[in-house]
């Protein structure tokens, strides 16, 4: 029999209980959807409970043990923060997190909130990753990029989960949403613990965290985000290019290749269309 829990540093955690399975229902998805949707200003989703708590814990233990030279200290006219560098080796708690994010059943539950087919993790986590904002720290409003620099694809959204107990507002590094029109503030959002923003890139999605961080006892800021992606070709059919080439076609198949490229790609479809299939 397979386990049905994992144990990290004495603590035991059943798999099935690593997600809260109730936003998965057929019903959630659906309110979850029309609420991204309509979210201002501009579409977004903010969820609280969606990961266990005690994964999340185990997970913001890491950023303390996390080797000092997996970080990268980004220092800018624009933002002061440090993240991880991409493709650093994750322990064993935060590797669990993207795993579960990256997994076929998450991103199909992202689909169908989002709306965008096919989306596509990251496994080096390019722009992603273990997130930290120390005393100072700030980030001024931004669009997210539009494309991953190293593979191409387009920039779908940003799924980010924050690691703060206790946040209390008048620490600043609150997630501000900008409406670009009026040039202001239009939501804050706190950074608490368990909290997770669902945040689909677009044209206007303009956000930051723009009052410096400032907390009495000196503690950082901490998230853990994923980028995810998606291709232009995404949810479209390829004909041919989607099917394995055999090295020695059947007669009828040659046939249909030469056929294809003979005729018309309009008559051809239609006549896929006639035939069904």
């Amino acid at each position: 029999m397979l386990d049905d829990h994992v144990c990290i540093r004495g603590v035991r955690l059943r798999y099935s209980e690593l997600v809260d399975r109730s936003f998965f229902a057929p019903e959630q998805r659906e309110r979850l959807r029309q609420q991204l949707e309509l979210a201002q200003p501009f579409p977004h989703l903010v969820l609280d409970g969606l990961f266990h708590p005690a994964l999340l814990e185990l997970v913001a233990e890491e950023f303390d043990t996390q080797p000092a030279s997996s970080w990268a200290e980004v220092k800018s006219p624009y933002e002061c923060t440090r993240r991880l560098l991409p493709g650093e080796s994750l322990q064993t708690a935060s590797q669990l997190y993207f795993d579960i994010v990256s997994s076929g059943w998450f991103t199909a539950w992202l689909t169908s909130i989002t709306g965008v087919p096919y989306l596509l993790s990251d496994p080096k986590l390019w722009g992603g990753g273990l997130h930290e904002s120390r005393s100072g720290g700030a980030f001024s409003i931004h669009r997210d990029f539009y494309r991953h620099r190293d593979i191409g694809l387009r920039n779908a959204m940003v799924f980010i989960t924050y690691l703060n107990k206790g946040w209390q507002p008048e620490w600043g590094s609150a997630l501000e949403l900008w409406d670009k029109k009026a040039d202001r503030c239009a939501k804050s959002i706190q950074p608490e613990f368990g909290r997770t923003m669902i945040l689909p890139h677009g044209p206007v999605s303009y956000h930051g965290h723009t009052k410096p961080l400032k907390t009495p006892d000196g503690r950082p800021r901490r998230s853990v985000a994923a980028y995810f992606y998606t291709s232009p070709f995404a949810g479209k059919r390829h004909g041919d290019e989607s099917a394995s080439t055999f090295l020695h076609p059947a007669r009828i198949d040659q046939a249909k290749t030469i056929a294809r490229m003979i005729v018309p790609p309009f008559i051809w479809a239609l006549g896929r269309k006639v035939m069904g299939r």
